[in-house]
């Protein structure tokens, strides 16, 4: 199949990049549409007990409150109830009553409640709910914080809140991701002309990346018209797409210029880099797809976007590589090295010979190089140890981001507020009497303040009669209770409480569900530990069954997934060494808080996939030279020395476009890219270059081993480099159209 895509696009090839120029034409056209359909959120679980809780709330009282105005005079001294201040409150709180999109308004210039003023009374909250879902929440929390908040007649109002920080973190990613293009576009376009040599040649490349970009935007534009998409899968459209995209561009036009200068004519070149380097990008983009393809396990709309992003620009980038590239290589011919700079020829060659010497010394000495290489590794992923798990809040943004202003002041100052507590919610009503027993035993649980519930006000076991607030409480056919807590918000002890709510008996005939960011948290982590086995599972053996295809051997797919693992534990382990325990805080400016669970599962999976992508890069030349005869040092020493630049090149292009968002104000998307650049970097320098010839030294032979039925099905099934070939007189592969 390969050998007749080449064929076409060296007979055609005018008329493919015409087409393929229409196909991009049409792709930029519809993938504008995509910023438009894409949501924010989707972290949580719909099927979760939180979630569902949220969604009754919703319908029966009319939805937690999400939107929160801090409301402070500007000058000390001046008290709540002064003119200007109740005026601008008293005017923010109308506003809201009257708007319909806005529920469950509560001021404390309205009720005067103690909860609504902070300890030192200098400054009062005004909140309310925003009507619809996750996106129309954000929308019109923007809205509404340019109507009310700011600086006027001398008083200050923050907007805060959850819809007001979700906006937050939606407008500030839209802003990194801005930077991080800014950045990595042309730091990579001037890599890939000092590693070609030649503007020509290294403009092919970045063309694919950009192909594949864009035909990954019409794909969520289309998608988003479907189901949900997070936002979020626009970031890694961006890193993966110029990176994949140059990867395999850089792959091509690097066989093809090595073919170019063994003395190919320019058809049989480019026939033959289709058929080689081709077959290796479609094994590699396979691999890469089917560890991005197991987010599609999870249920949050957030992690399953990734998928939908990432198998969207593996796809395009192969399309964009086997189409495009080979007829631009078939007219450029040797023009492919116009442009040279003064030392090209320095960097023309394919071959990096350093990488080979490196890998016959590790051959020579495979305990003394390649251990303590692992103990390092090792020791780097052992704060995997003390690791713990978070879901997004307020701190992910940077310290003047108003919405973690107004949650910081509210956690700090307010220690009545309810907009931050645990709500519960029946399915049906409870007896009073029922419901009474059921809000006196929570009120006796550790680490519970207050219980406030239709029949009254409890703590520590008792009750004081109701006030207007508790009226509200009922509705017919659902009960709702609002816990108030001393723990601190996301925290092991705020979790355990969650839990230990839940143990509570329920009243008869009903079915309490628990809700809030605490119980959110804890309904994410459970909703991804029960997925992971499956997806983890799912990597490994369809990794493992591709690398089996793709060498033959059952011994390559056990030895990359082994070596895989000590990378990507490593790499996990730095991100909780930083960006948990905060030791590049200050540097980094962000604050130390438990790692996203979502963005640790998406690190793993991308990191996994891409790790594997330069597996079967250098995989694919040592299988060339062992199907060709060569000894096992020879095939590790020759196929490093073919294939080591290049991976080099291509983990350190791919590394600059995740590196980029290091720069990031959202501090779940600085440990994504860090993570996932860093993860590249120890896969291509550590693993490639060191444990890679330690363990096949080891294995020797034996590294192909396959048993006989596994190695008579590779023959029937499994592909091969092989058809469309012969040897020449000098021994040079020559191909035929």
């Amino acid at each position: 199949m390969l050998t007749a895509i080449a064929a076409l696009t060296v007979r055609r090839a005018r008329l493919v990049l015409a087409l393929a120029a229409a196909l991009v034409a049409v792709m930029a056209v519809v993938g504008t549409g995509a910023f438009g359909k894409l949501l924010g959120g989707g972290f949580d679980d719909p099927d979760s007990p939180s979630t569902r809780a949220e969604r009754l709330i919703e319908d029966r009282f009319g939805g937690e409150r999400d939107l929160v105005f801090l409301v402070s005079p500007q000058e000390s001294g001046v008290s709540l109830t002064s003119p200007a201040v109740a005026e601008r409150g008293q005017a923010i709180a109308d506003g809201l009553r009257h708007d319909p999109t806005v529920t469950d308004v509560v001021s404390y210039w309205d009720a005067k409640s103690p909860g609504l003023a902070s300890r030192d009374a200098d400054s009062a909250l005004i909140a309310a709910h925003i009507k619809g879902d996750d996106e129309q929440r954000g929308d019109r929390a923007k809205e509404l914080a340019d109507t009310y908040a700011g600086d006027e007649d001398g008083v200050e109002v923050l907007a805060g809140g959850q819809a007001a920080a979700g906006n937050d973190i939606t407008d500030q990613v839209g802003k990194d991701l801005a930077l991080a293009e800014l950045i990595a576009v042309p730091l990579t376009l001037l890599l890939l002309v000092l590693a070609f040599g030649s503007v020509v040649a290294a403009l092919l490349p970045l063309a694919v990346g950009l192909i594949a970009v864009l035909g990954t935007f019409a794909e969520l534009s289309v998608l988003g018209s479907l189901t949900d998409v997070s936002v979020f899968s626009i970031n890694l459209t961006t890193a993966l797409g110029l990176g994949l995209g140059i990867d395999y561009a850089l792959l091509l036009v690097s066989r093809f210029r090595e073919q170019l200068a063994a003395g190919d004519e320019v058809p049989d070149a480019v026939v033959h880099t289709v058929r080689t380097a081709g077959r290796t990008i479609v094994f590699s983009a396979a691999t890469v797809a089917a560890a991005l393809s197991a987010l599609l396990v999870f249920p949050m709309y957030f992690l399953r976007s990734f998928a939908y992003a990432g198998i969207g620009v593996v796809v395009v980038a192969v399309l964009a590589a086997l189409f495009v590239v080979p007829p631009l290589l078939a007219l450029l011919g040797h023009r492919v090295n116009k442009g040279k700079l003064p030392w090209a020829h320095t960097v023309r060659g394919a071959d990096g010979p350093l990488w080979g010497r490196i890998a016959g010394a590790v051959m020579r000495r495979p305990a003394l190089t390649a251990l303590p290489v692992l103990a390092v590794l090792l020791f780097v992923a052992s704060p995997l140890l003390g690791a713990s798990f978070g879901t997004p809040d307020e701190r992910v943004l940077p310290e003047s981001a108003s919405s973690r202003k107004v949650a910081e002041a509210v956690q700090q100052d307010f220690p009545g507020d309810d907009t931050g507590s645990v709500q519960i919610v029946t399915d049906h009503s409870a007896g009073r009497a029922e419901l009474t027993s059921y809000a006196t035993e929570l009120s006796r649980l550790p680490g519970v303040e207050r219980v406030d519930a239709s029949p009254g006000t409890y703590q520590r076991g008792t009750a004081t009669p109701p006030g207007p607030q508790n009226a509200a409480l009922s509705r017919p056919g659902a009960d709702r209770l609002v816990v108030l807590t001393s723990t601190e918000p996301m925290s092991d002890a705020a979790q355990n409480l969650i839990k230990d709510i839940r143990a509570v008996p329920a009243p008869q005939g009903t079915e309490p569900l628990v809700g809030g960011d605490d119980a959110r948290l804890v309904d994410s982590k459970d909703s991804i530990a029960d997925r992971l086995p499956l997806a983890l599972g799912l990597i490994t053996i369809t990794t493992f069954v591709l690398l089996y295809l793709f060498t033959g051997s059952v011994i390559q797919p056990l030895r990359a997934l082994l070596l895989n693992a000590v990378s990507l534990t490593a790499s996990v382990g730095a991100m909780v060494w930083i960006f948990q325990d905060g030791h590049l805080s200050s540097w980094l400016g962000f604050t130390p808080m438990p790692l996203d669970t979502s963005m640790t599962v998406l690190l793993f999976c991308v990191a996994f996939g891409l790790s594997m992508d330069y597996e079967v890069f250098v995989t694919s030349r040592m299988k060339e030279l062992h199907d060709a005869g060569e000894d096992a040092r020879t095939t590790v020493t020759a196929g490093l020395t073919r294939t080591g630049r290049m991976v080099t090149m291509a983990a350190g292009l791919l590394a600059v476009s995740f590196f980029a968002f290091g720069t990031s104000e959202v501090t779940f998307l600085q440990m994504f890219g860090l993570g996932t650049g860093l993860a590249i970097v120890i896969d291509a320098v550590a693993v490639r270059a060191i444990l890679v010839p330690a363990a096949m030294r080891v294995l020797g032979r034996g590294a192909w081993y396959a048993p006989g039925v596994l190695r008579r099905l590779h023959e029937r099934v499994g592909v091969s480099e092989s058809v469309g070939e012969e040897v020449g007189a000098e021994g040079r592969r020559v191909s035929r159209v």
